[in-house]
């Protein structure tokens, strides 16, 4: 079985030992040693003054938008995973979907300025499959009428925009650390920041609003990482390295045996140091597409339509008009991508795309 992806798992031995200090101390949970020392591990590695480790990325969504005080309409797009918008409506936000850019399938800028209304607040904009939004454009929309971000960023561990991380854009920037991601705490996310204030605010949300043992310093809900999850987090850690060259390296398998089909590939920010975190391709059509995954399901491999279908679509949104994505969706499959794919099956999958086109 060859499935999307595969999560990395460090050496048992190296994952045990930890867990042996946690049975000595019976510390697992509450800002522990592992919490807070692959929070200090992530901020210097990822360039970000703040980072808080939390218990999922939808739960990191929730406490952005709630500690960035986000009401009425918010700016987003509807080519994400399902979580950027139902974390919008649990949040009692209303989303405004505005197209994506055919290029690099994120949030089109060119668009935003138009959907903006007295009653918008912010734009939540995704990082689709590690590419970064154009984060200057948006940025400077934002700050032009003044609306808060939030950069859903659970593709983009790591990468860099000009040589500057893309966590420093934005008011807050959301990650996922699920097993699926490129780093992976088994269950897990963070919310990032440059700003003092903002960081408090989440802090204290994110533990019940508490200020010590015996106050609070306002509305707080249960989002801790547990000492279990860091755990795992600091053994995934000092691979990270070897797992993004071993990504690339899979990367470029696919491009090789993939060049001169008729298939295409999303644009990268031209400035952009990549992460490897996903390998989407493009059919000309979704009939193709179709032909294609059920040829690979047959022999035992399991792409994943990713993202599909478009979140404007849901039933408890409203309906707006997005013509690229709702042309991009059904033409988009994410091809299987992880640490240890071996070249003779990326070469495998290649020959069922080449043979059903």
């Amino acid at each position: 079985m060859i499935n999307v992806t595969k999560s990395f798992l460090p050496p048992f031995e190296e994952y045990t030992k930890l867990l042996e200090k946690i049975w000595e101390t019976r510390h697992v949970t509450n800002h522990g040693p592992y919490a807070t020392g692959l929070e200090k591990k992530l901020e210097e590695r990822l360039g970000i003054e703040y980072l808080l480790f939390l218990s999922n990325g939808t739960v990191a969504l929730q406490i952005a938008i709630k500690a960035l005080d986000l009401q009425g309409e918010v700016i987003t797009t509807p080519f994400s995973y399902v979580a950027t918008t139902s974390s919008l409506v649990w949040e009692h936000c209303k989303p405004v979907f505005v197209d994506i850019d055919p290029q690099n399938l994120c949030l089109n800028p060119d668009l935003i300025e138009a959907a903006i209304t007295e009653k918008t607040t912010g734009i939540v904009a995704t990082h689709v499959y590690g590419h970064a939004c154009d984060v200057e454009r948006i940025d400077a929309i934002a700050k032009k009428h003044n609306l808060k971000v939030i950069y859903d960023a659970a593709h983009a561990f790591g990468i860099k925009v000009d040589g500057k991380s893309v966590l420093q854009y934005g008011d807050v920037s959301t990650l996922s650390f699920h097993a699926t991601k490129l780093f992976h705490t088994g269950e897990g996310g963070a919310v990032a920041t440059n700003n003092e204030e903002i960081a408090h605010k989440l802090k204290y949300m994110r533990n019940f609003g508490h200020n010590g043992e015996e106050a609070f310093w306002g509305l707080g809900v249960n989002g801790k990482g547990s000492e279990l999850h860091a755990a795992m987090g600091m053994c995934v850690f000092p691979y990270l390295d070897e797992i993004i060259e071993s990504r690339k390296l899979v990367s470029s398998w696919y491009d090789k045996n993939l060049a001169g089909l008729a298939v295409t590939r999303p644009a990268k920010h031209p400035q952009q140091e990549y992460n490897y975190a996903y390998y989407p391709i493009l059919f000309e059509n979704e009939e193709t597409l179709l032909r294609v995954k059920k040829a690979m399901n047959e022999q035992g491999i399991n792409p994943r339509r990713y993202f599909y279908p478009p979140l404007s679509q849901l039933s408890y949104v409203d309906k707006y008009d997005v013509p690229v994505c709702e042309d991009v969706s059904p033409r988009v499959l994410c091809l299987p991508l992880y640490h240890d794919l071996e070249e003779e099956n990326v070469a495998k999958i290649c020959d069922i795309v080449r043979s059903n086109l």
